[in-house]
């Protein structure tokens, strides 16, 4: 299906972005550096510069407050609480809970872990609490939201401890919480997605109570690159050798070793068996590199035994689920989501 308008004209805006800086990346190498002015009067202490992984985490937060300020719906109010869960061995980890008003005191909950390559988004990003607060109240299911450490600064496999570390909470208090421990479900986007699948793993291994439902969204199941479906950067006129590109900083940046991308709590599609996993919904899009990684990963969850479906969204793009304020079919996707999300 050709690429929705919606995406088409973002997609031009984004190709003359990437020229501009290109140009302005080249040129500054040419520039003098300004001399440095006298001093007058009394020196005011010199700030330091941001870091590159700053300066790109900054650019990322005010991209997504401009997204959902024009093509986003904000959040209804509701109850919000937050909760610091130590970790063994690891960073303490935050995580936020969202209560809808129509949640009872024995309520289903969900675990939502969100995206970012590993290296930016979290939980007070905008668009990411505004979601929460969309489908809990759509839902009636509690969602608890986990601010997992970001990568470089922390890599595999801290994140995949302190999301364990949060499910493990999530239940030891699931009655001061007012939550049903029997009916608490996993939600994970992008590389959020990767982390929700290895969690199942993590629990089946360790013993830990599993999840109800798994709801993988756009996810990365395989660092290593091995599913990863060229043909959809090809149909948005990016070289092949940028989505590669991309795919291994991720790698890098996240494991460190990309040889870690062959362990199955980095690259769940790499499990050895994945019986006894819980039944998923899997939702991917047509325009997405990542298209074929939830796809085979239903394969493996069916070959398994496990209640699987996969649905691909035609004519869309990896972060399709920001736009419900303008994009019909992101609405429809966060339908999907919500009345998955209702089946815990």
């Amino acid at each position: 299906m050709p690429l929705d308008p919606f995406f088409r004209e973002r997609l031009r805006t984004h190709r003359r972005y990437l020229a501009k800086k290109a140009w302005t990346d080249l040129t500054a190498r040419f520039r003098a550096e300004p001399a440095a002015s006298a001093a007058s009067g009394a020196a005011k202490p010199a700030q330091r510069p941001l870091t590159p992984r700053e300066r790109h985490r900054h650019a990322a937060l005010n991209w997504d407050r401009m997204e959902l300020r024009t093509a986003g719906i904000a959040g209804p109010d509701m109850e919000t609480t937050e909760h610091t869960v130590p970790v063994e061995g690891y960073p303490d980890v935050r995580i936020r809970v969202y209560r809808p008003s129509a949640a009872d005191r024995n309520a289903p909950a969900c675990l939502v872990i969100g995206g970012g390559a590993f290296r930016i988004g979290g939980i007070d990003y905008p668009t990411a609490d505004a979601a929460c607060r969309r489908r809990a109240d759509r839902s009636g299911v509690v969602l608890v939201a986990v601010g997992y450490s970001l990568a470089p600064e922390h890599r595999y496999p801290t994140q995949i401890e302190q999301v364990h570390a949060a499910w493990a909470w999530l239940h030891t208090h699931a009655e001061e919480l007012g939550l049903d421990p029997d009916r608490i479900g996993l939600n994970g986007a992008s590389a959020g997605g990767c982390l929700a699948a290895s969690l199942t793993l993590l629990n089946r291994d360790r013993g830990t109570r599993q999840a109800t439902l798994q709801i993988l969204e756009v996810p990365v199941t395989d660092l290593t690159g091995r599913w990863i479906d060229l043909r959809a950067t090809y149909a948005l006129g990016i070289p092949a050798f940028i989505a590669l590109r991309e795919l291994r900083s991720v790698a890098r940046t996240y494991l460190g070793d990309r040889s870690r991308a062959h362990e199955q709590y980095a690259s769940p599609m790499r499990a050895a068996s994945h019986a006894g996993l819980p039944p998923a919904v899997i939702l991917t899009a047509e325009y997405d590199p990542l298209r074929r990684d939830g796809a085979m990963y239903a394969a493996k969850l069916r070959d398994a035994g496990v209640d699987a479906s996969a649905t691909r969204y035609l004519g869309v793009t990896h972060d399709t689920p920001l736009y419900v304020g303008a994009l019909p079919a992101a609405r429809r996707w966060e339908d999907d989501v919500v009345a998955a999300l209702r089946r815990i």
